[in-house]
């Protein structure tokens, strides 16, 4: 019997694995809720070491190689087999893809264990996801969508070299912001296809005037710039021309993000959301390129984080709640409690870029950002968790 009929006879006897978003959005979001207040902790009130070890790498490794593709898993999981028509991976096979990113984060937690097992755990989940997302997307032969497959192995690479980053210091900083550029590089590529579609279709729904589609050319070249900013960010992130191009990647996004008509979208968070998560990427850009010409007043940390808590956590819980919603059986509309983890990643987002301009409230900007944004996530789980662990309606 082949693995299609298997999957049709024999559905998921759980339903927190009976779809990719339900594991992953979960405990990514309890893992992100977790995650940062121990950082925060460990720098503010400890030694700065998170079981044993250097606590900022613990933080970029856990949130920038483990919140962040847990996200992307569940969203491709998903989104994956509506572009190929094949059914999805479910069942044992999900439960065995999920037990990999969970065994890198417990791993990364428990002082004692052997370095390289944990390692080779925690690396293994982006590879294992990335093949089955190139086979899931071939299979179906749906070549269009073959880069985001190629984006997920890079990242891959790039944690592979950020683990590997100890045994050869002269490549440190690159593997970090390479990953970033590639989740960046996500975001715009992804983003500039569901916002501008869920905009235009709350925009009909209520007799608004729809998003204009922009020129095919215009689209190419605001991507492509992106791609060479964020390239060049990776490569030279103090370099002039890096600065230029970064700037004018954040310009040129900010035009693509004002013609899908956001400020239409007032009525509805769960479409709002999406266009402020868009807009964090475009300011990360127009920060670091400022910190690249001008570090004395611009911190490059500002534009770190605005990628990072701003463009990061708020686009994936404006991606997370949404589906969340759509898939298992419910309206899509953003109740109170939504609302409320909106304006507290989008706080914990501002107070986290603010820190470094203003040093006379450094250490407290930083403490109300870990607070704020762990409320953010900690609702998700509260308000989400059951939808995501019990059957759909």
């Amino acid at each position: 019997m082949s693995v299609t009929a298997r999957t049709l006879r024999t559905p998921p006897k759980t339903a927190l694995f009976s779809f990719g978003f339900r594991p992953f959005f979960l405990f990514s979001a309890a893992w992100a809720a977790l995650a940062v207040p121990i950082w925060i902790g460990a720098l503010l009130f400890g030694d700065g070491l998170v079981a044993g070890g250097d606590g900022r790498s613990w933080h970029v490794d856990e949130m920038l190689f483990g919140y962040a593709p847990g996200v992307i898993a569940g969203f491709l999981l998903t989104a994956v087999p509506n572009w190929t028509g094949r059914l999805p991976v479910t069942g044992l096979r999900l439960a065995a893809l999920f037990s990999l990113w969970a065994a890198g984060r417990i791993g990364g937690l428990v002082p004692g264990l052997p370095p390289a097992l944990v390692q080779t755990a925690d690396v293994a989940f982006l590879f294992v996801f990335a093949g089955l997302i190139a086979r899931e997307i071939l299979g179906g032969r749906n070549r269009k969508n073959l880069p985001v497959a190629a984006m997920v192995f890079l990242l891959a690479c790039a944690h592979l070299a950020w683990h590997l980053t100890p045994l050869a210091p002269q490549i440190a900083g690159y593997p970090e912001r390479g990953a970033l550029a590639l989740v960046a590089g996500l975001i715009l590529l992804i983003g500039g296809r569901i916002v501008p579609s869920f905009t235009i279709n709350w925009l009909k729904s209520r007799g608004l005037e729809a998003v204009r589609p922009a020129a095919p050319w215009r689209e190419r070249l605001t991507l492509g710039l992106s791609a060479a900013a964020l390239l060049g960010w990776a490569a030279a992130p103090s370099s002039l021309v890096t600065g230029a191009l970064l700037i004018a990647a954040g310009v040129a996004n900010l035009t693509r993000l004002a013609g899908w008509n956001g400020l239409k979208t007032g009525g509805e968070a769960l479409v709002w959301i999406l266009h402020l998560g868009y807009l964090w990427v475009p300011v990360a850009m127009l920060l670091l390129g400022l910190s690249a010409l001008a570090p004395e007043t611009f911190p490059a940390t500002a534009g770190l984080h605005a990628l990072t808590a701003g463009g990061i956590g708020v686009m994936t819980l404006a991606v997370t709640t949404r589906a969340s919603l759509g898939h298992t059986g419910r309206p899509r509309e953003a109740d109170a409690w939504t609302i409320v983890l909106y304006l507290l990643v989008l706080l914990a987002a501002v107070a986290r870029v603010a820190a470094p301009f203003v040093l006379s409230l450094h250490v407290g900007l930083l403490a109300a950002s870990a607070l704020l944004w762990s409320a953010a996530f900690a609702v998700f789980c509260l308000r989400y968790g059951p939808m995501l662990a019990l059957p759909r309606r």
